[in-house]
């Protein structure tokens, strides 16, 4: 991708995200009430959604629907939805895996107390399926029925991988192989950030039922390489990545990284980690050098980013197979937004 296809695409995508935020910011989430209480919760529930973000899973929803034929007016609202989505399943995530910072701020149940957190994620739930609803008006009934039904899908697919995903802390589980953490990815990544914003596109568009499954071998392996590099990103990217650096590594997460490492190392260094990941975060905290460098020692970060790369190559070759009525323009914003989402600083 030429440097002027990434600064229209990155363009592009600012310029939905917008769209998304003026709709859920001004329209879809409450702003006041009279009662106290209340009033805070709205406040809360607006907290997320008025830090910003990147708008990836949006941007490809809406792109995914003028490929199929369809205008981004009818993708719009199901587009936001899924931004809501990305913020209440956040706060709950933040909550589980004990997260300091979000987008560079602090964590919703740092800043209040985490009952208060978890029930605004509860809340933003439930606006969601409220504004869902309102595809009735846009879409009929029956595409309303379907988006929803994948929306129901997403989240049982996202809430089954980061359920193998706490496990695997919990249960101090390190006999884990490079398939364990792909199928974990698959369901915990792939479908909320990839398959789903793309079939839910195409529901939108007006796609054939077939065309519509053809899109979950390409949204499987981008989402898996799309977590691969976000790990990357954990141990690399710095400030601009928004969250605590090595917060992978405190909250114990057993990415491609330290399942990498665990095949590489001596016997010695193995015990060592399985030691390292079971002192409590902040005591692991203090012997976060010896983790990163046992890292760059065995350069694991190079072995992640390669993967990702390969799996890169076979999601564009996966898409490059689909059938795209509409908007070739849309078509290739769609391969620039899979390479962006592996190639990204941020």
């Amino acid at each position: 991708m030429t440097m002027v296809e990434y600064t229209l695409m990155l363009e592009e995508m600012k310029r939905v995200k917008s769209r998304v935020d003026r709709l859920l910011l001004d329209d879809i989430l409450p702003k006041t009430h009279t009662i106290a209480e209340v009033e805070l919760l709205y406040k809360m529930m607006r907290d997320y959604p008025e830090r910003g973000g990147k708008g990836m899973r949006p941007f490809i929803c809406v792109t995914s629907c003028r490929a199929f034929g369809g205008s981004e007016d009818e993708a719009l609202l199901t587009a936001s939805c899924l931004e809501l989505f990305q913020n209440w399943i956040l706060i709950h995530d933040d909550i589980e895996d004990g997260s300091e910072l979000r987008r560079g701020a602090p964590a919703l149940h740092k800043k209040y107390d985490w009952t208060l957190a978890l029930n605004t994620g509860d809340a933003l739930h439930g606006r969601m399926w409220q504004a869902l609803l309102r595809n009735r008006e846009i879409l009929g009934g029956e595409r309303t029925l379907d988006v929803m039904d994948e929306f129901a899908r997403m989240i049982n697919e996202t809430t089954e991988g980061q359920q193998m995903e706490l496990s695997w802390v919990v249960g101090k589980n390190w006999r884990l192989s490079e398939e364990d953490y792909y199928r974990m990815c698959t369901k915990k990544t792939s479908w909320y950030t990839v398959i789903s914003p793309m079939r839910l596109g195409g529901i939108a568009g007006g796609a054939d039922p077939q065309t519509l499954k053809s899109l979950i071998e390409a949204g499987t392996t981008l989402g898996v390489a799309f977590q691969i590099h976000d790990d990357v990103l954990n141990l690399s990217a710095g400030a601009k990545y928004g969250k605590q650096y090595a917060d992978d590594l405190l909250e114990g997460k057993r990415t491609l990284i330290l399942i990498r490492l665990l095949q590489v190392g001596t016997r010695e260094e193995k015990q060592r980690m399985v030691e390292l990941f079971a002192m409590p975060r902040e005591e692991r905290k203090a012997h976060l050098d010896e983790i990163l460098e046992m890292i760059e020692r065995y350069k694991v970060l190079g072995f992640a980013n390669e993967r990702a790369a390969s799996l890169l190559g076979q999601a564009l070759g996966t898409l490059r197979t689909v059938s795209w009525p509409g908007d070739r323009e849309a078509v290739s914003r769609l391969e620039e937004i899979a390479r962006y989402s592996v190639e990204r600083d941020w």
